[in-house]
This record gives C-alpha cells, structure tokens and sequence, in this order.
C-alpha cells in the first residue's frame, strides 16, 4: 500500500486564473506528485482557495504585456525541488497508470524530456479522429534543459498572459511516454468561445508572422522530417497561404478525418473549428490593413475616440 501511494520526484507546475471548476479533478489527479506549483494570474474565483486545500503552493504572477509569459517565467524563477517538472493545464488529467510510466521514466539517463500524448474530450465524447489523436506535447523535461518559444506575437493584446500553442525547446534528447493524459474541460461552451476568441488573436499574428517569413529563431522550427511538431508547423506555413480556410477546415476534419465518427459532439466540434477558422482570417485581415483596429483613420493620427478596440 505504501508503494502505491509513494511520492514521485516531480514537480508540477499548472497555469491558472479562475479555474475553480477545474481544479479539484487536476489536482487530484497529480497526488502522487512530490511538489505542485499553481502559478496564479489573480483569480477572481476560489481558485487559489481550492489549490491551497490541496496542499499546491500558489504563487503570483504579475503580467506586464511583454515576454516572457507565464509558463516561461515560472520556469525561470519558481524553486523547483525537483530536476524534472511537469507542466498540466487546469482542464488535464495525469491518470494512474501515466504516473507509473513517468516513475521509470525520469530514471532513463537516455532523455531530458517526454512527449505526452492527449485525449480530448468535448461534449462528453472522446474526440479521436478530425486529427485530434494523437496530439502530442512536450511536457515532462528537466526543466533547465527546456524553455517554451517565443513566437513574437506579445505586442497583441487580449491574448491571455499564458503560453498556448507554444512548444518547448529541449536542450536534449527526447523521448515518448505511451499513456496518455486526459484534457476534460468542465465548464461550458461559453468558455470554450472565450478562451478561442483570445486564441483567434494571437492565431491572426503567427499568420502574419509565416506569411511574411518572419524569423523563426527561438522557435522549434518547421521541418517536413522533423518530429510531428515540426511537421505539423512545416504544414501550417502551407495552410496560410490557402483561400477558403473555414470551409476547408471543416472539410478536413469532418470528412477526410473522419470526424463524422464521433457523433454529434464531432459535427459541432468541427463546426467550431471551422468558425475559428474564421475568426482567425478576419482579424488576419484587420492586422494586414488596419493595424488590428476596426476603423483607422488613412489621414489623420488615431485617437481613442476613433477607433474600436479588438
């Protein structure tokens, strides 16, 4: 029994603001953690009340509009017990039989990190075709061998203070750990539309950043035979560039993905995405001609009176 219940030499370290509906199931679910960090953004909810019960040790994080964000800054600062650290949403799961796969793994001297695999649930329904599954992420390293990219897209606003989509840079060898973590979000589809609407920014701005061949230094590179990261970044500089997105992407994962198999939750998923697809060509187009404001002026100096904010 006390083998069962032993601690694991990990610390956790999960983002949050006001995730109190959240935050009892991932934190259970990380027991056997021997360290949990829940880096805060000010909650207005009972989210640091709820982390505390669980005994995590709650810091605050003060976000000042400019790089670097969330995760990257805990990474830099928060003293870490442990060499490896974990990194879980508020919305993820580490099941049991991942904990004892992490347990061995973190004593293979061959890596320095791991790429985990999720199982998104939406609606109730384990979303596994439309592309979703696998969905790999680089979440359990030695955390002074990794750091998340910068994809210079910090200058838009309403973006949320909290690394996304961004990916790790492993100073290292990885490998890949073959259970799989859970991503259960338990609120609604009005969060669900929140959270992508601030997604749809910074999506607008990576973009314009590949379609203007921006830089890609600090970033985990795009490359046809790099690891399925890479690949998917190498075919997103192609996806830009390609006219009727929205319907496309519903095509793609609806059909050609067979997203029809999972039911109704797969239709509205789909239809979801092909609506953020949307968005996401539209403030493309408010960055290219009006530099990410509704109504601009092409003969006078903007004042706040004469623009709209995004």
């Amino acid at each position: 029994m006390a083998l069962a219940t032993s601690k694991i030499p990990v610390s956790v370290l999960i983002p949050a603001k006001n995730e109190e509906a959240n935050l009892p199931a991932c934190l259970e679910s990380l027991s056997r953690a021997d360290e949990v960090f829940v880096v805060d953004s000010q909650s207005s909810d009972r989210s640091v009340e709820i982390a505390e019960q669980y005994g995590a040790i709650v810091v605050q994080f003060h976000f000042d509009g400019r790089w670097p964000k969330k995760k990257n800054w805990s990474l830099e600062n928060l003293p870490f017990r442990h060499e490896w650290v974990l990194i879980v949403d508020c919305d993820e799961r580490i099941p049991p039989e991942l904990w004892e796969e992490i347990e061995a793994a973190i004593q293979n001297s061959d890596y320095d990190g791991y790429y985990l695999n999720r199982k998104v649930f939406f609606l109730g329904t384990w979303i596994r075709h439309g592309g979703r599954y696998p969905d790999w992420n680089l979440r359990l390293f030695k955390h002074e061998k990794g750091r998340y990219e910068n994809l210079k897209t910090e200058e838009i606003r309403n973006t949320g203070d909290n690394e996304v989509h961004e990916h790790v840079i492993l100073q290292g060898s990885s490998g890949y750990l073959k259970n799989d973590m859970l991503h259960i979000d338990f609120r609604d589809i009005y969060h669900w539309l929140e959270r992508h609407n601030r997604y749809s920014n910074w999506e607008a701005r990576v973009y314009l950043n590949l379609l203007n061949s921006k830089d890609e230094s600090g970033t985990i590179g795009a490359s046809l035979w790099g690891n399925a990261v890479q690949r998917k970044r190498f075919l997103k500089k192609l996806w830009v560039r390609l006219p009727f997105k929205p319907t496309l992407r519903f095509i793609l994962f609806y059909i050609i993905q067979l997203g029809f198999l999972d039911g109704k939750a797969g239709y509205i998923y789909g239809r979801l995405l092909s609506q953020y697809e949307y968005q996401i060509g539209v403030k493309l187009y408010e960055l290219q001609k009006f530099q990410g404001q509704l109504n601009i002026s092409q003969t006078s100096s903007v004042t706040p009176t004469q623009s709209i904010e995004v």
